[in-house]
This record gives C-alpha cells, structure tokens and sequence, in this order.
C-alpha cells in the first residue's frame, strides 16, 4: 500500500481550499447614493408646490434600481409618499434635514442625513410647507431637546405610520384656522 506524504495531502488540501474561494459568487455592493441638493424650481413629489420657498425640514427619496429622485417640500409628505404599500416595500435611499444643525426657515443641503438612521418629533408647535410637519433629527438627544421646547413626540424612522401623518394634519385643522391656499412662502 502505498502511503501519502503530509506534504502531498496539506498541498491538495490547500489548493481545494483556493478553488471553493474563487467558485464562491461575490457579493455585489451597491454603493448608496448620496443626497442631491435642492433647486430653485423643484416641485414637490407628492404636492407639486415648489420646494424652496418654505422652511422646515424637506425630504428625498433615490428609488434603488432607476436612481430616480424624488423631493419632497415637507419631511410630512416625504412620509406620505414612502409609506405608501407601493412604495414601502421597496429599498430607496431617503434624505432628511438635520435640523440641529440648520435654520428651520432655510435649511441648508449640506445637512441632509439618512433618513431611516433619523430621530423625528411628530406633534410639534412647528411648521413646515403644508403646515404640520416631522422635524428630523441625526441624534435622539436633538430630537428630545427640540420636543422639550415645541412639543411632540419623538420616534425613529420604523415608527412613523400614516396614524402620525393624519393626527398632525387633524389637529391643526382643528386647532387653528389654516390658509391652504397660501402658498406664497409668507407665513
């Protein structure tokens, strides 16, 4: 009988070992795009009001597959729209203000932060485009702080449901007496 050396059988072993490492598929990442600045001209996804007339904190959805860009005027219809059972399911790219680290009344683009790793205050005395709106946060300490200070209640980005987004419109149209028809950016 003849016998195997070490050698022979740690080189057959290692040289299998080289082929199930390259017959193994590899894993395509997908860069995740990131945040587009807003123009002077954009309309609003949802509203169709223009984007940058308003303050409060705004929103953007990058579909997955085409790239597309939606802008959104408020962080509210932002939600409306990404909430929806079409798009829901779906893996987009979502942008929020950071608004600890912007005006409300002119948010700045370079405060733009993911969305879904966001902190949001649903319920506050604040105002966005279309009146209520979810003012976003990168950290929860922000979001707690600005609560303590408006009012609201903080949630996370999986928390958010449609509930949120028709309570804040339910108040304010019967807490006070809303213009929508005022669309001029004079609030």
């Amino acid at each position: 009988m003849r016998t195997v050396s070490f050698k022979a059988l740690s080189a057959v072993v290692v040289f299998a070992i080289f082929l199930a490492g390259c017959s193994e598929p590899q894993e395509q990442v997908i860069e995740k795009p990131g945040p587009v600045q807003f123009e002077s001209g954009d309309e609003c996804h949802v509203c169709g009001m223009a984007i940058t007339g308003f303050g409060g904190p705004k929103g953007e959805a990058i579909t997955a597959r085409e790239q597309q860009v939606h802008k959104f005027c408020s962080t509210r219809d932002m939600f409306s729209w990404a909430l929806q059972p079409e798009n829901a399911k779906r893996d987009h790219t979502l942008y929020v203000h950071d608004m600890a680290q912007t005006d409300w009344e002119r948010p700045d683009d370079t405060a733009l932060i993911d969305a879904r790793k966001a902190f949001f205050v649903v319920g506050s005395e604040r105002t966005g485009a279309m009146g209520p709106t979810l003012a976003s946060f990168a950290t929860e300490n922000s979001a707690v702080e600005f609560a303590n200070e408006f009012g609201g209640e903080v949630v996370g980005f999986k928390e958010v449901t449609m509930q949120h987004l028709t309570q804040d419109m339910n108040q304010t149209m019967s807490g006070h007496n809303m213009d929508m028809g005022n669309h001029d950016g004079n609030h």
